[in-house]
């Protein structure tokens, strides 16, 4: 995999400009997808259509960060993001152009893209990670976490793992509950969440379930494909780590659990734009969606592709119930939800 960071960015920018847009059978991308798993889906892609991905790997804010500063001068075509609030916020700052695409449309449910124009749609949802509870089943009753309400109730005081609440995972699953719950209810929520705290939040969300296996907290907060991982692991340790931690979908018998949702579009000032498209395209052919699905763990998004992954079915049954809430409300959430975090110490 090739990383690039933004202080070695211009230079590739550069040489980008200059010598491979002129060529039609290329696609630049500018992806914040980092799984090893992922470079299936580009070698398919150029077997199938001959066309050469040239990649540029950072995370989602610095991808856009470099977006902006680049402007019309910016080599991307085609821009993958893995986060519903920043697809919303590349969006709100005119960084996608629309798509109108019959293919897309047919396969992405609405919630799950960008709202449409008479020009199409700005973004597209690829996959969904869902955001769900583990917990300790010698500690824990599988009835006191079913939902996300109960997270912050007093029988969970001091029990609670979770990475930093400014964490884009943990804003979006915030700025989710607002939506729901209006800002009253949801601050008394995070105030909540914060008094039930085995630990200061740290670390990424594997630590957090490890926390969990290891006794340090009793339950925790967790992105799904991070479980799946352990739970089909070759590592004797992480299967033994999955095996000691139950697993919940929050809040089944009400709104639904939290997605988040990666996906992309096609960057504004793109030169090789038709290859893009048909990038997106792929990406929800039932080839790739079953990768994204076996691949990297995550849930895939296209209507009619069966799931075939063991550690995403024991989970949940092969299907759960998933909010519908649209992305924009999400994100235009997160400034009010990161104030309530400052208000309530919720590092």
């Amino acid at each position: 995999m090739r990383f690039t960071s933004l202080i070695t960015g211009v230079c590739l920018t550069a040489g980008l400009a200059g010598n491979v847009l002129a060529q039609s059978n290329e696609l630049n991308l500018y992806s914040a997808r980092h799984y090893p798993t992922d470079e299936a889906l580009y070698s398919g892609f150029t077997q199938a259509t001959g066309i050469k991905i040239n990649r540029v790997d950072a995370d989602d804010a610095g991808i856009l960060a470099r977006l902006k500063a680049e402007g019309a001068a910016s080599p991307a075509d085609l821009v993958l993001l893995v986060d519903a609030s920043r697809l919303w916020r590349a969006e709100v700052d005119g960084l996608f152009q629309p798509v109108k695409s019959k293919v897309l449309e047919d396969a992405i449910p609405e919630h799950l893209r960008a709202k449409a124009t008479p020009e199409g749609s700005a973004w597209f949802g690829l996959s969904t990670r869902a955001r769900i509870v583990v917990y300790d089943k010698q500690k824990v009753a599988r009835s006191d976490v079913d939902t996300y309400e109960k997270l912050a109730a007093p029988q969970n005081k001091g029990k609670l793992c979770i990475r930093s609440g400014s964490h884009p995972y943990n804003l979006s699953l915030f700025g989710a509950m607002l939506e729901h719950w209006g800002t009253e209810k949801t601050q008394n929520w995070l105030s909540g969440l914060v008094a039930n705290l085995a630990r200061a939040p740290k670390g990424g969300d594997t630590d957090q379930i490890k926390g969990v296996a290891s006794g340090e907290c009793a339950i925790a907060v967790t992105n799904s494909y991070y479980m799946a991982r352990l739970m089909r692991s070759t590592n004797p340790d992480d299967r033994a780590v999955a095996e000691k931690v139950g697993v919940v979908f929050p809040d089944q018998a009400g709104s639904g659990t939290h997605v988040n949702v990666a996906g992309g579009g096609v960057a504004r000032n793109a030169k090789n734009r038709d290859n893009a498209v048909k990038f997106l395209e792929y990406l929800v052919s039932a080839q790739a969606q079953n990768h994204f699905a076996n691949g990297n763990n995550e849930w895939p998004v296209a209507k009619g592709v069966k799931l075939d992954n063991p550690a995403l079915q024991a989970m949940s049954g092969g299907s759960f119930k998933s909010e519908l809430i649209p992305v924009s409300a999400v994100g235009m959430n997160q400034v009010k939800i990161q104030r309530m975090l400052d208000q309530v110490g919720f590092k």
